[in-house]
């Protein structure tokens, strides 16, 4: 063993040591409004960086954790916050005051903002780890026995920052983060005998992925399409779609040699992605080949869940995704609970899924993504679900959720598949990252607070209905917003979302570059994270 090896070893030993803590601190963690906790959010994006730049904004994502402000409505947490670059003051007192009962000077000085001042693109772990004074300031805020860290994904980054401060990260080792690709996801999948895509092993060069997917397409002799996919790629951007039929008369010995002429026309998800880049990519993450599900009639459902310190596995909701780009397959958004005819399947798969993770030494939030293909009958739909992938991140719909829970501190219930808040209401929700137009570009974000307040689109404590902003801090650049829009009942929270894009039109209404700003789409197909 070398001495780089030992001092890998060391510290992952180090590291499993930390997280044993968690198991004496669950209960303050699990019951947000009566723990004594410091919670240290560290919200980077710690992705291939190359494949983040597909994502406009993507810096501005680190806003999706301040939904963990409303943490502060217990008296006794202390939540410090960490960003790239310091955090508008309007869109902090935004969140601070939805606290109901808390003084806001009592909710702010219990939150501790600290910024790299560092806008490059690069994870925002790496950028504080090359700070050690902010290192050190960060420690010494921290009541270090009662501490521990939550971040979007946890990478060797995350490990040897929760190291040098000496608290806990609440999420899965690192060593890991194999399952939570598209080839681990898979192998799980074959594990615990769930239904998922016909496909290929994971290689690593353009002639291997040729020679697997004409062997996937010899055992399915009927596809009609493939997906390329990079095995560590995210939201549908790191995936191509093969279209089957212009070789369908090619002899059998020469279909590999078709199939690689057939790459250089591969129809990418992401606008902006050639041949010539993801080639280079399959090199560095791996890439397989995988059956594309057909299908009249499909939705992309999902299921939420979190393994906890003492290695139970609890699941935390069901939605059904909203997806776009040229052929479905990049995340826009979700709505809240999935379908009815499928959201409790759902649940008792992720359980499956999650005690295979659980004896690997998973924690805390991770997703499945599934397609759902429609068989049956309006009159009597039935649906067959398709397993897709594994995230072990807080992805895209941890964080409407949690706004959920948070807002209106309810529970969700196990056997309906619903969440009910304090108030015995069912709650539902539309949620996106990505609601993009071009005029809305230039709003900085105290116009949108103007326009939230001029048309009453805030969210009501005593209807428990309305909508939570995130991600402002991209408008003004981007014109790109996150919500999260609650009703009492589906319709009303696609009421609600609407009133909401319609009040945003009519605020910006002959908008349209009128600042001189360079053109975009209307609409963005970038997906989110």
């Amino acid at each position: 063993m070398t001495k780089l090896d030992s001092a890998n070893t060391e510290k992952a030993l180090l590291f499993r040591e930390l997280q044993t803590h968690l198991r004496d601190r669950w209960q303050n963690i699990d019951l947000s409004d009566q723990g004594d906790s410091d919670i240290l959010i560290i919200p980077s994006v710690t992705l291939d960086q190359r494949e983040l730049l597909k994502v406009e904004g993507v810096h501005n994502y680190e806003e999706r954790h301040l939904f963990s402000l409303i943490r502060l409505r217990n008296p006794r947490t202390r939540l410090i916050y960490v960003t790239s670059e310091p955090l508008h003051p309007s869109i902090i007192d935004y969140y601070l005051q939805l606290l109901p009962g808390i003084p806001f000077s009592h909710a702010r000085d219990r939150l501790l903002l600290f910024a790299t001042y560092d806008a490059s693109a690069r994870p925002l772990t790496e950028k504080i780890l090359e700070r050690p004074r902010l290192i050190e300031r960060i420690r010494q805020a921290l009541r270090r026995e009662k501490s521990y860290m939550v971040c979007y994904n946890c990478t060797p980054l995350e490990r040897e920052l929760s190291l040098q401060l000496g608290i806990p990260l609440l999420g899965s080792d690192p060593d890991l983060s194999y399952w939570g690709t598209k080839s681990g996801s898979r192998q799980i999948f074959a594990e615990c005998n769930i239904p998922h895509p016909d496909g290929s092993e994971l290689v690593w060069n353009v002639d291997d992925l040729a020679l697997v997917t004409v062997q996937l397409w010899e055992r399915q002799p009927d596809l009609q399409r493939i997906v390329i996919k990079l095995n560590d790629g995210f939201s549908g951007e790191g995936n191509a779609l093969l279209d089957l039929q212009p070789l369908q008369k090619v002899e059998n010995s020469d279909r590999v040699k078709a199939i690689l002429n057939s790459f250089t026309a591969l129809r990418f998800q992401s606008v902006d992605e050639t041949w010539e880049n993801f080639s280079k990519r399959i090199f560095e993450l791996g890439a397989i080949a995988e059956a594309f599900i057909e299908g009249e009639v499909k939705r992309s459902p999902s299921v939420q869940a979190r393994i906890t310190p003492k290695g139970e596995v609890e699941i935390i909701s069901t939605h059904d995704q909203i997806l776009g780009g040229p052929d479905g397959q990049i995340f826009l958004g979700c709505r809240f609970p999935a379908d009815e005819t499928y959201r409790l399947n759902l649940q008792d798969l992720g359980i499956k899924i999650g005690k295979s993770l659980a004896e690997k030494g998973a924690l805390d939030k991770f997703g499945v993504d599934f397609v759902a293909v429609e068989r049956g009958t309006n009159e009597s739909p039935k649906w067959d679900l398709f397993a897709i992938e594994i995230n072990l991140r807080r992805g895209g719909t941890t964080h409407p959720f949690m706004t959920l829970k948070l807002l209106t501190n309810g529970s969700y219930d196990y056997d309906t598949g619903l969440f009910y808040s304090q108030q015995e209401r069912a709650k539902f929700y539309k949620a996106t990252d990505n609601l993009q137009k071009s005029r809305y570009r230039g709003l900085l974000p105290n116009d949108l607070m103007d326009i939230i307040a001029l048309n009453r689109l805030h969210f009501d404590s005593g209807t428990e209905t309305g909508t939570l902003f995130h991600m402002m801090g991209c408008l003004s650049q981007f014109g790109k917003l996150g919500l999260t829009s609650i009703g009492n009942s589906p319709e009303q929270a696609e009421e609600i979302y609407q009133t909401v894009i319609n009040a945003l039109d009519q605020e910006t209404e002959g908008n349209n570059n009128s600042w001189g700003l360079p053109p975009t789409n209307p609409i963005s197909w970038h997906g989110g994270i």
